[in-house]
């Protein structure tokens, strides 16, 4: 760029847009730090500390307020009073401060952060009040004029800078006398400080443009990207299902893109409204950029604030605000996509830029029904699983045509079919005919590939689950849920070695989530590698104690490795937890109890589940009766079992708890019905 042009830009930046008042002329002094209002200059031990013009005017307002709390909505309306900013943009300015401030790791010496109420300037603050009131508005505007005078009056024996510089002076001093330099007032004294300081700053912006102009042909470009949940700035609770839901919804789009790997939900979502160093979190999620935002909903109007970050500098390469109406909403995110998508500069095909782009016809309700039934399905809990049911059937009800709709409601009608929570006689056919209907609506929505091949696992459709696996893994790469189940279905299929592989790239788009980390050592006590699922498993509770399925998998691995006791109280805690497995670990904490010599505690939850009035799996059922020696009773239900199309029969070939009965001839006959590998 053109010095002339650079010079121009800069004099805009540095110009100060109000008159000084009282509190401009106040000099404020902290540790090693002085802050001078007027001069707009932050120095440590008389070095210059470089601030953004908006770090500036938080530490400015902190200052003026040193020991009080400052609410977020106070010090936002005073840094940005003409703008619409999310929370985002002040957490990340406050976190830049910091460093700037020198805080080292978890040090907080000057600003601290205030939980649900805002900030504090906390260390020991005093006051220099200076003479005189000169009006720094007629100073900086000197920048102004002499930036302008340096474009139109720099000549060859004179660099444009030294021009400017010279001009400046000029106009700070316009009559001096021979004498003059002597006895100077502090007013001019402090002309020629922010001159030089005025010098300083030109020469590091047009270091820094040179900089940056290099480093962005040489930078590794962005290939890992995660979305921060946006910021719910509407401050409703009730609210908070279409923050996530626009969050997810920008993750399923983006994780479309070749050549970037977008981090699954559970991943992103782990760490939401918590207050987190970006570089931090970029670490721990093992990503270069990061989505941020916030969302905020006012009637019928949407406030969408969003911008990309490169976290290895805490750069923001993109950023905008959108407005629009509710109904507009899934356009809008299809052009954030897009933006982000161009900003990263990824090379789409044209159909890759149509996938993008489009935009399914669905009414607004519909889709606000649907980002609810996700909002639910991410909760703990069946109740929160059924609930996300009835949002899911209520937004088919007002738009039939919603094809992801329909998607969404086999997963889940196979999920709790699978867990024995609903009875898979009446649900797995309405799953089948849901999947159907919504690839009827969209041959290329991956979800309803997904869908469909995670429901053709439990009905034993292995030939066609594995067409519909690959399918969905074509149209999106990054479908994180797609890979976990197909990392389970080629277990199922006695492929150990693609199925860890498999689960462990799922991880991979899905790092912090319990439910991936957890399933990881599924899979690897599927592959019977108990040892190593182990220690998955323990590193899994080690991220988060309270998950019961975590518990339960771990109980699984204990008894498959004869390790008794610990498997009892594995399923104790996951039962006490609620591991949202439906009874299925009761049937195992009885079989635990009956091999580690206790078969009258086996037999009292044997003679519970029997008579339970809620749904028992009649094929597990059968891993109790065999470890009881009740083999025909054990036969009798996997009969059963196989009548019903129960969906725990997937895992016929693979649990060490059919163990006993496995050699008898009935049994690889059923593996054989089944269509499993004998």
């Amino acid at each position: 760029m053109p010095l002339r042009f650079l010079l121009r830009r800069q004099s805009l930046e540095l110009t100060v847009r109000t008159t000084v008042t009282r509190d401009s002329q106040v000099i404020y002094e902290f540790g090693p730090y002085r802050f001078d209002g007027a001069k707009r200059l932050l120095l440590r031990d008389g070095e210059v500390v470089p601030l953004t013009p908006k770090c500036f005017e938080i530490l400015l307002v902190l200052l003026e307020n040193s020991g009080q709390i400052v609410g977020k909505e106070d010090l936002m309306k005073r840094v940005w009073p003409d703008s619409f900013v999310e929370d985002g943009n002040l957490t990340f300015n406050i976190s830049v401060l910091r460093k700037a401030l020198g805080k080292k790791a978890n040090e907080h010496r000057f600003i601290v952060t205030v939980p649900g109420r805002g900030y504090q300037f906390v260390a020991a603050v005093s006051e220099v009040y200076l003479n005189g009131t000169e009006k720094m508005a007629d100073e900086t505007s000197s920048y102004g004029a002499a930036f302008e005078l340096a474009e139109l009056n720099g000549s060859e024996g004179e660099s444009g800078l030294a021009a400017g510089l010279r001009l400046v002076e000029q106009h700070a001093n316009p009559n001096p006398s021979s004498g003059e330099v002597a006895r100077r007032s502090p007013g001019i004294w402090r002309r020629k400080f922010v001159i030089g300081t005025a010098a300083v700053l030109v020469l590091a912006v047009i270091g820094a443009g040179a900089y940056l102009r290099f480093a962005s042909s040489t930078a590794t470009p962005i290939r890992k990207v995660a979305v921060v949940p946006l910021i719910n700035g509407s401050g409703d609770p009730e609210m908070e299902y279409l923050s996530d839901g626009i969050s997810e919804s920008l993750i399923n789009n983006l994780s479309q893109l070749p050549g970037v790997k977008v981090i699954a939900r559970a991943s992103s979502f782990k760490y939401k409204g918590k207050e987190i160093d970006p570089q931090e979190l970029a670490k721990l999620l093992g990503v270069e950029g990061l989505v941020l935002g916030s969302v905020t909903q006012r009637g019928d109007s949407l406030f969408i604030s969003i911008e990309l970050m490169d976290a290895r500098d805490e750069t923001q390469i993109w950023g905008s605000h959108y407005s629009r109406r509710t109904s507009d909403l899934m356009a809008v995110q299809s052009e954030i996509s897009s933006e982000i998508a161009r900003t990263l500069r990824l090379k789409l095909t044209v159909p890759e830029q149509q996938q993008l782009a489009k935009r399914e016809t669905v009414n607004p309700e519909a889709y606000e029904l649907v980002l609810r039934g996700r909002f639910h399905r991410e909760k703990r809990g069946t109740e929160n699983l059924l609930t996300a049911v009835e949002d899911f059937k209520r937004a088919i009800a007002v738009d039939p045509g919603y094809a992801t709709a329909y998607a969404e409601l086999c997963v889940i009608y196979t999920l709790l079919s699978s867990r024995g929570i609903l009875d898979p006689k009446q649900y797995l056919p309405q799953a089948e005919a849901a999947a159907r209907r919504a690839l009827g609506l969209d041959e290329n929505l991956a979800e309803a590939h997904f869908a469909l091949a995670n429901l053709e696992i439990a009905i034993w459709d292995w030939t066609a689950a594995a067409g519909h696996f690959e399918r969905a893994l074509e149209l999106n790469p990054g479908l994180a849920r797609a890979r976990f189940r197909h990392a389970v279905y080629l277990s199922i299929m006695r492929q150990h070695d693609e199925a860890v592989a498999e689960i462990e790239r799922a991880r991979e788009l899905n790092p912090l989530s319990l439910r991936f980390n957890a399933n990881v050592g599924l899979v690897l006590f599927l592959a019977r590698r108990y040892d190593e699922g182990i220690s998955v498993l323990q590193n899994t509770l080690a991220m988060d104690n309270s998950a019961g399925e975590t518990q339960a998998f771990l109980g699984q691995t204990y008894a498959a490795k004869g390790m008794y006791v610990e498997a009892i109280a594995a399923y104790q805690e996951a039962i006490k937890l609620g591991d949202d497995l439906g009874l299925s670990t009761e049937i195992h904490l009885g079989a635990a109890y009956a091999m580690a010599g206790q078969p009258e505690k086996a037999r009292v939850i044997l003679k519970r589940l029997q008579t339970s009035k809620e749904y028992v799996s009649p094929g597990l059922l059968p891993i109790l009766y065999a470890v009881l020696d009740e083999r025909e009773e054990a036969f009798a239900s996997l009969e059963r079992a196989y009548a019903e199309h129960d969906p725990q029969l997937q895992y016929l070939g693979l649990y060490p708890g059919f163990d006993p009965i496995r050699s008898d001839p009935r049994f690889q006959d059923l593996l054989r019905r089944v269509g499993l590998p004998q």
